[in-house]
């Protein structure tokens, strides 16, 4: 793990304490399970209620899990990865990555999608020529029988 990513502003130190049910959230992904393209990291895939990182409030699905109590997830099997959750303790410190746009598998193009606001912008202009169109003949029809 670059020791400068610590530092950044998408990285979140966070401490969880485990409650009944766990540390209240599911993981995904390891480099036998890789979750999103390009990157076999640990992400959060749900978030259960009432759980401790539910009530915390930080941790959100789609966030990259970089460490568990100072250890690396990077270049891990899912089950090693589910293992050092399982006997990281009851006060677990967390490193995570907290989730970007489009960070999960889908378009793998990162451009805006200029083409979803001509089609409305088209649609728009459609239903004003059709309601301009109606008002014509509207008006007209009615002109016809006075």
């Amino acid at each position: 793990m670059n020791g400068s990513l610590r530092f950044s502003p998408n990285v979140v130190d966070m401490k969880l304490k485990r409650g009944p049910a766990g540390l209240g959230f599911n993981i995904v992904g390891g480099v036998d399970q890789p979750y999103v393209d390009n990157d076999s990291g640990i992400f959060v895939s749900k978030i259960k209620e009432d759980g401790a990182a539910a009530l915390d409030g930080r941790l959100e699905e789609g966030d990259k899990i970089l460490a568990i109590n100072g250890v690396q997830l990077e270049d891990l099997t899912h089950g090693a990865a589910v293992d050092h959750f399982r006997t990281a303790g009851e006060d677990v410190e967390l490193l995570v990555l907290k989730k970007f746009p489009l960070h999960m598998n889908g378009p793998s193009d990162s451009q805006p999608d200029h083409q979803s606001s001509a089609f409305s912008l088209g649609m728009l202009a459609a239903l004003a020529g059709a309601a301009v169109l109606f008002s014509f003949i509207f008006t007209r029809h009615i002109r016809k029988h006075f």
